[in-house]
């Protein structure tokens, strides 16, 4: 039961670290290879997930910090091999006797046995076929992991608990290895039926010299974030007029000297393109997506306190009036994304005769 609650709980916990972990993958993702391939996404996050998984059967379930006080005997077992002792002492297992051979596979000393090998062979599989490893250094990752979750346990949780819970046991050291070279060897039996790695990157850099949709979302945010970051550190040393300075040297002197990228451009390989790359032309585009992202939307919510302050209406009215006003922008926003996403190019481009090139060249390497 305590092996279901593990599980159960590392699938509740999974979601956050997830979460926390996607902004950093995506970023990580388009600067390597330019686009994201949804077979990487299924084996990194599954890979998150099994690890979340056995750490948790590792130290789960907890007991409370008074039992662990009150309780006694061995916390750390270092002689080597011992379970199978331990199993032939429990089962009075007999290769002589067949009947005992029933008693000693249903008894949970096996099981424990079992368990720890087979915990960690899913470990050995992505080493193998994702990551690259050889077998001694999937035997060293093995084992460290293996060595991790020992040293939890005799540290009683990094020191939550006075003393260990659970048993330091060396044998488990040997079990897990085993578990992450038997992985080892038997993806070697099925690695030929899957895409290998150097595909999944090919694939990726190809999809990679194509600007997606998502791809220059995830340029917007960034470039918004540097950009407002360098323009708050510019404002604390000066004055707030210099922010205006500064977003315009980021979105348009910075990308006329370098080729039509920003910061973020060059490190998402994305770079603005236009039939003739001016000044003028980054200075159109950096006034136009300002006033049309930030002004426009301050508009329709500032036009809703007009009409609250203007108009005789009850206060229910005036909630009502926000209301619709946040509905509004937020619809704003969601249809620019819809629209950027599905077809890349929006109306404004066309208008200002934007184009977004990726610098992913044919080796995935960056151009300039």
């Amino acid at each position: 039961m305590s092996y279901l609650e593990a599980i159960k709980t590392a699938i509740i916990i999974f979601p956050i670290i997830a979460f926390l972990f996607t902004i950093p993958f995506i970023l990580h993702q388009y600067h390597k290879y330019g686009s994201i391939n949804k077979l990487r996404v299924l084996i990194i996050y599954s890979f998150i997930l099994y690890l979340i998984t056995i750490y948790f059967l590792v130290i789960l379930p907890l007991p409370s910090i008074e039992e662990v006080e009150n309780t006694t005997g061995k916390t750390i077992q270092l002689i080597p091999f011992s379970f199978i002792s331990d199993i032939v002492r429990e089962t009075q297992f007999n290769i002589l006797k067949p009947s005992t051979y029933i008693s000693t596979i249903t008894h949970p000393s096996l099981y424990t046995m079992l368990f720890n090998i087979f915990m960690t062979i899913p470990l050995g599989m992505y080493l193998r076929y994702y990551y690259k490893c050889s077998l001694k250094k999937t035997l060293i990752l093995t084992f460290s992991l293996s060595l991790f979750f020992e040293l939890t346990q005799l540290t009683g949780l990094y020191g939550i608990y006075p003393r260990p819970y659970r048993l330091c046991d060396v044998d488990d050291l040997i079990t897990n290895t085993l578990g992450g070279a038997i992985g080892y060897l038997l993806m070697g039996i099925v690695d030929d039926f899957l895409p290998t790695r150097e595909k999944i990157d090919e694939e990726t850099l190809e999809n990679g010299k194509k600007v997606s949709g998502f791809r220059r979302i995830t340029l917007f945010f960034l470039d918004g974030f540097v950009c407002l970051f360098l323009a708050t550190v510019v404002a604390l040393f000066s004055n707030f007029k210099m922010m205006l300075v500064t977003t315009i040297i980021y979105y348009a002197v910075i990308p006329y000297f370098w080729n039509g990228k920003t910061l973020a451009g060059n490190f998402l390989n994305v770079k603005v393109s236009f039939p003739n790359l001016t000044f003028l032309r980054l200075i159109i585009k950096t006034v136009f997506q300002y006033f049309y992202y930030f002004i426009l939307p301050i508009c329709i919510l500032s036009i809703g306190m007009i009409v609250v302050k203007n108009v005789d209406i009850s206060s229910v009215g005036s909630i009502w009036t926000y209301l619709t006003c946040f509905i509004i922008i937020f619809l704003f926003y969601i249809i620019n994304i819809i629209l950027i996403l599905k077809n890349n190019n929006i109306y404004y481009d066309k208008l200002l005769k934007i184009t977004y090139l990726s610098t992913i060249t044919e080796r995935g390497e960056k151009n300039g």
